[in-house]
């Protein structure tokens, strides 16, 4: 029985490259599933006639994956599918941790999200943090945890070993730039460039400091990842942080917030949001290079101890197979 997997539609757009599409991608790879893709102004489409037919298609008591962002917004077409079929909802993130939503629409998709949350047969998170917040937040008794795996990459050759800086992720307000750039402006007077690759646009008066290449995938951003002496990362919310570990599947440093998870004890985890925090630890980066070599170190330690992508696959396999007649 081949399963279905029902994505957001453009998973292979490289124009918009995202944590969720490169797991999603991966895992359907590895396993074999047959990846459908679903339109619409996702998570709260005018119509879901894409889901709808999806569902319409599995046959009763058969398995179906169905990505978070395509399944948690429409409860009235994914719950009665679900009391028929073997629902296996895969959360990147909680709909309402977007930032910037207002706290009417933030309830309303914790509403929606919660109701195909509990009628699902397994709920599946990409972290061990991610998993204990959906479960606490839904009431769930249990969700399966798959976390990303990370490609081996050669060590990153860095420039001088403290100037050039890197941030990767889409330029949205819950990617915490607008932190990131007050921190590289209290650290003004020190011999810093910045790379912001993602897409989107992203205002500020440092000049040809910050570098907006947009978005990379491939060779173009490989490249970044070899040049990059920091990786610098201060989101406000995340399920777990694929970026992080590509850094540090290139031995290369990192100072981020909100990916405990990704991160382990492979750098600097701040608070997220505190632009003084991150103030500080750049300050403190340019400054000290017994605490850069240490970083490094760190960074080389988690690198050795990265899971693989086989190893996410073998646990979604594990959760899926469970469901099976």
């Amino acid at each position: 029985m081949t399963v279905r997997f029902a994505v957001p539609a453009g998973i292979d757009d490289p124009a918009r490259p995202s944590g969720g599409n490169a797991y999603d991608r991966r895992v359907a790879g590895l396993l074999g599933l047959r990846v459908v893709e679903v339109g619409g102004d996702l998570p709260r489409p005018a119509r879901a006639d894409d889901l709808e037919r999806v569902l319409r298609d599995v046959p009763d008591g058969d398995v179906v994956l169905l990505d978070g962002l395509v399944a948690c917004g429409v409860p009235d077409i994914v719950v009665p599918h679900a009391r028929r079929v073997r629902v296996v909802v895969l959360v990147h993130l909680p709909l309402a941790d977007e930032t910037g939503l207002p706290a009417a629409v933030a309830a309303d998709l914790d509403a929606r999200e919660r109701r195909v949350l509990r009628a699902a047969s397994a709920v599946v998170a990409t972290g061990p943090g991610a998993a204990r917040g959906v479960a606490a937040r839904h009431g769930l008794r249990h969700v399966h945890v798959a976390p990303p795996g990370v490609d081996p990459a050669p060590a990153s050759r860095g420039t001088d070993g403290a100037s050039r800086l890197l941030c990767v992720a889409s330029l949205t307000p819950r990617k915490g730039h607008d932190v990131l750039l007050d921190a590289l402006a209290g650290n003004v007077d020190a011999p810093w460039t910045c790379a912001f690759v993602g897409a989107g646009s992203l205002g500020h008066d440092l000049g040809d400091r910050v570098e907006l290449p947009g978005p990379l995938t491939g060779d173009a951003l490989a490249a970044q990842y070899d040049r990059a002496d920091l990786f610098v990362l201060a989101s406000r919310a995340e399920t777990y942080g694929m970026v992080v570990t590509e850094a540090l599947a290139r031995g290369v440093p990192v100072i981020a917030s909100a990916v405990p998870d990704a991160l382990g004890d492979g750098g600097v985890l701040l608070p997220a949001g505190d632009a003084e925090a991150f103030t500080g630890a750049l300050r403190r980066w340019f400054a000290d290079a017994g605490w850069r070599a240490e970083l490094r170190g760190r960074a080389l330690r988690r690198r050795a101890a990265l899971s693989t992508w086989e190893e996410t696959a073998d646990a979604l396999a594990g959760v899926l197979a469970s469901l099976r007649p």
